[in-house]
């Protein structure tokens, strides 16, 4: 299980040098900065030498939560989407204050939009959510032992709560019905584990701390 500080250098993943195909900033140009998002127009060298321009979104990244109940149905929320205009199924997710930590983001979002509290947790992976005009990253975690409490919504925020098999969610998915991303990757990395075919490794609550603070400090060295 890791919880990491940033997404990775792809060199450094994929190995070798990516020279041939990055690009590199040469002016950078604010156009709106508002409550958390800022809007770019970049002025970039292309890898032949020429130039172009690069729209995109700021963004402080975002952690979503997949959270298994005892009789292994999924607590969800249903909230209206502003920008698309539709009231989406989804995990619980929200975004990443300043200097947060995913895991630390993951306990505050179920907390706040479900009332649950979780005895386990297991990291499932990081996805670039719109690489092509937004530097968002989302973090996917697991959340299991799970207590029910109160929730503690933001205010102006309204979300209802649900739970649904993995069956159910399978079904919605095939119907069309379920277009939130972040949704539909981690309801199939929930099977792909449960199919033995991901590894998810979980951990006590206190456990996920003490590693997300091990993992935090060795970032900064």
């Amino acid at each position: 299980m890791a919880d990491p500080a940033g997404p990775p250098d792809s060199a450094s993943t994929q190995g070798g040098s990516d020279d041939h195909l990055r690009e590199r900033l040469v002016e950078p140009h604010t156009l709106l900065s508002g409550g958390f998002l800022t809007v770019r127009r970049d002025v970039v060298a292309l890898p032949d030498g020429t130039r172009a321009t690069r729209e995109f979104i700021e963004h402080p990244g975002a952690v979503a939560v997949v959270p298994i109940l005892d009789d292994q149905r999924l607590v969800l929320v249903r909230q209206h989407r502003y920008p698309v205009d539709r009231v989406l199924l989804e995990f619980p997710a929200g975004k990443l204050d300043r200097g947060e930590s995913t895991l630390a983001c993951a306990m505050r979002e179920l907390a706040e939009e479900t009332g649950y509290t979780a005895a386990e947790w297991a990291f499932g992976g990081e996805i670039v959510n719109a690489a092509a005009y937004s530097t968002e990253s989302l973090w996917i975690w697991f959340a299991r032992g799970l207590t029910a409490g109160q929730t503690r919504l933001d205010t102006g925020e309204f979300v209802e709560t649900v739970v649904c098999t993995e069956t159910e969610l399978h079904e919605l998915d095939r119907a069309g019905q379920l277009p939130d991303v972040k949704t539909i990757i981690g309801l199939h990395w929930l099977t792909a584990w449960r199919s033995g075919s991901r590894e998810i490794s979980f951990a006590s609550t206190a456990q996920a701390i003490a590693h997300a603070a091990g993992s935090a400090a060795t970032s900064r060295l």
